[in-house]
């Protein structure tokens, strides 16, 4: 097994272990398109990469479209996590049953592979890896590739739901000012500040702080080491100590966050999955500029 303080898998060590029966790589590749609309306004399009992972993906690796197959589509708010039947449907279908260990695969190693990392913690599922620096380190390292795809038999998914691991609007809205609170926003500091925003408003939730997701990618890929992350959490002084919400557009980036603090060992993290993309609507919610 990897190392159980850090969530993280190598190349190398996913090479070794590809054809062990309980690994199952989940490839999640997928993209954020952002277009601009108007001047400071842009709108965003959510697209899975399923035509990528046919051209080539990791043998054995089956493929999770991040905008369909893990998402409630009938939620008027995009990239809802689904509901725990059809989760565990999605699940089931390509192999992964409660014991087994997955290895999350996108592009870089980054927010959809740490957003079906959240999705499965979310529903019970805690042997779940990342696979650092994604498809692009694997094939860098010209790492074996493969256009076959897998056919895993079905198997048994059982959908335990951690509800401290998902607040909605009125959770977090009741949660606004609470002593020891820490709300990170993961967006870039364009949308944060509202020099650019998404939908009618720009800005950013009451009392959040500004920590962008890119912050935790190493500069040759990857995530930080350990040592470096260490020192960026407590410069930015998030305390292990209190609660963490992290939010973002859709839930997405805000992963990135919460799973580089469970690296560091943080365990009260939770996830705003409606994140801008609802509370930019809701003209209800407070926001400051």
């Amino acid at each position: 097994m990897p190392d159980p303080r850090d969530p993280l898998v190598t190349p190398e060590w996913l090479e070794l272990h590809l054809d062990d029966p309980d690994v199952r790589v989940v490839d999640v590749r997928g993209y954020v398109v952002a277009r601009p609309v108007a001047p400071g306004v842009e709108e965003a399009d959510y697209k899975g990469a399923p035509e990528e992972f046919r051209a080539g993906h990791i043998p054995g690796s089956v493929y999770v479209d991040w905008t369909r197959d893990i998402v409630d589509l009938d939620d008027p708010v995009k990239a809802q996590i689904a509901r725990p039947e059809a989760f565990a449907r999605a699940m089931a279908a390509r192999g992964i049953g409660d014991a087994t260990h997955v290895v999350a695969v996108d592009h870089v190693g980054g927010q959809y592979a740490t957003r079906l990392w959240w999705a499965l913690a979310y529903y019970g599922h805690d042997r779940v890896s990342v696979l650092q620096g994604g498809w692009n380190r694997w094939v860098e390292e010209e790492r074996p590739t493969t256009t076959e795809v897998a056919a895993p038999p079905l198997a048994t998914f059982t959908p335990r739901e951690r509800p401290a691991l998902r607040l909605t609007a009125a959770q977090l809205a009741a949660r606004l000012g609470e002593p020891g609170l820490q709300l990170i926003d993961a967006r870039d500091p364009g949308q944060y500040t509202a020099a650019r925003r998404r939908g009618p408003r720009g800005g950013h939730i009451p009392g959040a702080v500004n920590v962008p997701r890119e912050r935790f990618f190493a500069e040759g890929g990857g995530f930080l080491p350990i040592e470096e992350l260490r020192t960026l959490v407590d410069r930015e002084r998030i305390d292990a100590g209190r609660p963490v919400v992290a939010y973002c557009n859709g839930g997405v980036a805000a992963t990135v966050v919460l799973f580089n603090l469970a690296r560091l060992g943080y365990t009260d993290l939770a996830n705003y999955d409606g994140s801008w993309n609802e509370w930019g609507e809701r003209l209800d919610l407070p926001i400051e500029p």
